[in-house]
């Protein structure tokens, strides 16, 4: 079943903007329709303003409950780019040096190396060359999992300190700066926003980025989940309703650990990579604004480093051919290489409860897909019949 809905608001020739929307529905009506995606909300932004927005299927499927353009959602790694954004907002004010090593504002957080303690900087945390990990990717026997270190989408019982303590017990697992591996380091870097901005993380947030950009609903955990999309995990048959917790399993062996009633926990720990709810809204407004150059958070001169590749080809066994990674964000070097037809400078990422999202800074355009289906609406095929749905190239 359809929520809201609202086609061609950009301005767009009558017929290309009807095009749009009937490759962009085509997609949706085939994923959702057939139950593969639970429910889902597509907006699209070209030329700063909206083209297309989209709500569909179920925020709850077993009570019926549609998905509407304001439904919330555990936002997962779309936290991501709030906390880096509001990092790189201090590093502006002078608060932060991002070439200076993490233990100025973290001394007790000095993870060894095999050969001694390694200089980790708050660049490696940015660009994901710290020698961190996640523990789903290592599966139940790895060390993550052994020393209780938690991913920030569980439920742990621990708070942001104790963690932190955990992790930084464990050795490196690459010398920082040699390798790129997706890992808990926004969760680290959450905590140097906090101790730079000298307030926590949640209010630091909210004053560097999302009160300027009027964003109420994007925050650390709520007090009403009912108003949360219900997740649904992938599985033979089909997506099913995730239960407390749920472990989905991932890669080679590894597994995710999903907590939903997390995100209604007042005392869970704010998880700089994976803590946030908000709108799919709250993200293209982010997205937007950083595509327009960054006003009022953000200087163009730190979008651009923000948004280009600072890790040359290391990226590409963890991302794939053609990708590059900047301070947070993935970033197309070679479209061709990656066999996509979005433009060089594309810059991209997700959210393992089941969103996607891009800006394709040439064409003006920012795409943003929330699911509520993990991880079929993340990394699923339903990413790439969107991008090529909007191309116009599927």
């Amino acid at each position: 079943m359809d929520g809201d809905r609202d086609n061609g608001r950009v301005g767009l020739p009558e017929r290309l903007e009807a095009d749009l929307a009937r490759r962009v529905d085509a997609v949706l009506d085939d994923y959702v329709g057939r139950g593969a995606i639970v429910g889902a909300v597509t907006l699209i932004a070209r030329g700063g303003r909206l083209a297309y927005r989209r709500a569909t299927g179920f925020a709850d499927r077993e009570s019926g409950r549609p998905m509407t353009l304001d439904t919330q959602f555990r936002l997962a790694s779309v936290t991501k780019p709030f906390v880096t954004t509001a990092a790189l907002a201090l590093a502006e004010q002078g608060k932060l040096d991002i070439e200076a090593p993490v233990n100025r504002w973290l001394p007790g957080f000095r993870p060894p190396f095999a050969d001694g303690e390694a200089a980790l900087t708050v660049r490696h945390l940015l660009t994901h060359t710290s020698g961190l990990g996640y523990g789903f990717a290592q599966g139940p026997a790895g060390p993550y999992c052994a020393a209780g270190v938690s991913d920030g989408i569980d439920r742990p019982g621990i708070d942001l300190d104790e963690n932190l303590r955990r992790l930084a017990a464990l050795p490196l697992l690459f010398r920082p700066g040699s390798a790129w591996q997706y890992s808990l380091a926004t969760d680290v870097l959450g905590a140097v926003v906090a101790a730079a901005a000298g307030r926590p993380l949640p209010e630091a947030v909210h004053d560097l980025v999302t009160g300027p950009l009027g964003l109420a609903g994007a925050r650390f955990g709520t007090a009403s989940p009912e108003r949360l999309a219900t997740p649904y995990a992938d599985a033979a048959g089909g997506p099913v309703r995730m239960s407390e917790p749920h472990d989905l399993p991932f890669g080679e062996g590894g597994a995710i650990r999903f907590s939903p009633a997390r995100a209604g926990d007042p005392d869970a720990y704010p998880s700089g990579g994976a803590g946030m709810v908000g709108t799919p809204g709250d993200a293209l407004a982010l997205l937007e604004t950083l595509r327009a150059g960054g006003g009022p958070v953000l200087q163009p001169a730190t979008v651009a480093a923000l948004t280009t590749n600072a890790v040359g080809d290391m990226a590409v066994q963890g991302i794939g051919a053609g990708w590059g990674f900047g301070l947070g964000v993935a970033v197309l070097v070679d479209p061709v290489a990656a066999a996509t037809p979005q433009s060089a400078g594309t810059w991209r990422w997700g959210g393992v409860y089941g969103h996607n999202w891009f800006v394709d800074p040439v064409e003006r355009l920012t795409v943003v897909t929330f699911t509520n289906t993990a991880v079929a609406g993340m990394n699923g095929p339903i990413r790439e019949a969107l991008r090529d749905a909007v191309y116009g190239t599927g």
